[in-house]
């Protein structure tokens, strides 16, 4: 059984039944084909393009994650990915925001409260099980570290609140704050705990999230939360900006959003036929990328990319995906959402821990996790470090590649070095998250 099992089951119970691997494998090479088909018939003047020569005989297995880091990475990104999926269940059409690796830092913070039992639960939802690393927390710690270094535009806040009357262990208190550099706070009841812990994640996300809570938590227990504001910067700019286009929706008349838009944009793009959706990858500064999965038609219903998001195949994506200049036309996206991601980790198999959390390095009474606080913003401009290249000439060709994000749409943010999925959005409407 590897890091990727439970997925994998739940592939196999829906109608793709062939495994997880070769399903990728197979979508890799149909993705190749249809975008080398895609600029021949296009007759793009984008820049020249060779195909790769393909290997004969049976393709190797690849191994993609190799290091304490990028495994770390993958686990953390496919419990975010794992949460997406229980959101999108839940609730078909609605729009949601995630900050996963939040999640996992105020989660992994918490676990170490656990008894031994406890833990392997909560590990096993974390996608932590397989890691088989001595040094986790060590690994988790500089992961955060580097996703958060100035540049990446990624503020984050994560933490434990306890309530105070529990008699809480110094020695839990302790650990978290070496380990993590934030101390678990504990709460006195009444008003004050609301300003406490709105202004703290203010504070962290550098004043972007206020009013984290709207009220104080009442019998707070053990009160984990979670924030993110994400601002990051694109690598090439946009010329045109300022103006709304049509934004179309399923099922109801079309909203204006706006827009920025650039010619001739450097991308990494491919065609998904099974998954029938157009996947393009935009680099952003700090070595991150924002990566837009379109569906051919305006639907609400992205099973088939729902469920086939892992770490795995991400990266996998990314490294098939060819470097083409297409016509880009973006909304300007400036997204917020909250939620109480408790009842979704009871359905991801914390249930039973729930039930009976055996907190025992943090109190020796019951303790009960009143609730999973999660709030995250994001915002895109047109602004980059880079101008994009001049449009050349004519030269009789007809037209180019366009990619044109004006209807329902599933994104990433994601560090490309290490594969850590900051954020993951399904967009039915952008004024859903205004």
């Amino acid at each position: 059984m590897n890091l990727y099992d439970d997925h994998s089951s739940r592939r196999r119970s829906h109608a793709r039944t062939s495994t997880a691997r070769s399903d990728t494998e197979a979508r890799m090479k149909r993705m190749t084909v249809l975008l080398w088909l895609g600029v021949l018939l296009s007759l793009s003047h984008a820049q020249p393009y060779e195909p790769e020569e393909e290997e004969h005989g049976a393709e190797e297995h690849v191994e993609l994650f190799t290091t304490p880091r990028t495994k770390m990475a993958a686990a953390t990104s496919d419990f975010g990915y794992n949460l997406f999926r229980q959101l999108a269940s839940r609730d078909p059409p609605a729009s949601f925001l995630l900050s996963p690796i939040t999640i996992s830092a105020a989660l992994t913070q918490l676990s170490m409260g656990a008894s031994s039992q406890a833990e392997k639960q909560m590990y096993r939802v974390l996608r932590y099980h397989n890691l088989q690393d001595s040094q986790l927390h060590d690994t988790l710690r500089d992961l955060l570290s580097s996703v958060r270094s100035p540049g990446k535009g990624l503020s984050a806040a994560s933490r434990v609140y306890l309530e105070r009357k529990m008699r809480l262990k110094l020695e839990y208190l302790n650990a978290v704050e070496k380990q993590y550099g934030v101390r678990p706070k504990a709460l006195t009841g009444g008003t004050r705990d609301l300003k406490e812990i709105n202004d703290w994640v203010k504070q962290q996300t550098g004043t972007k999230v206020d009013n984290f809570l709207s009220s104080s938590p009442q019998n707070p227990g053990v009160f984990p939360v979670a924030a993110a504001y994400f601002k990051g910067q694109w690598v090439t700019r946009f010329s045109q900006s300022g103006k709304t286009e049509n934004f179309q929706v399923d099922g109801a008349p079309a909203t204006q959003v706006p827009i920025m838009q650039q010619d001739r944009y450097p991308v990494k793009m491919g065609f998904d036929s099974d998954l029938a959706c157009t996947v393009v990858q935009v680099p952003m500064q700090g070595d991150l990328s924002m990566v837009f999965f379109l569906p051919d038609d305006v639907t609400t219903n992205m099973t088939l990319i729902e469920e086939s998001l892992t770490a795995e195949f991400v990266q996998d994506l990314s490294n098939t995906l060819h470097s083409v200049q297409v016509d880009l036309t973006l909304p300007v996206l400036k997204l917020h959402y909250s939620t109480n991601t408790l009842p979704f980790l009871s359905d991801m198999g914390l249930s039973e821990w729930l039930a009976q959390t055996e907190l025992e390095k943090i109190t020796g009474q019951a303790a009960k996790v009143s609730g999973m606080h999660h709030k995250v913003m994001m915002e895109t401009a047109p602004e980059g470090s880079q101008s994009a290249s001049p449009a050349p000439a004519s030269t009789g060709q007809s037209l180019p590649l366009t990619f044109n994000v004006n209807r329902p749409f599933i994104f990433l943010v994601r560090d490309d070095p290490s594969g850590t999925l900051l954020l993951i959005g399904k967009v039915l409407n952008p004024r859903d998250l205004a």
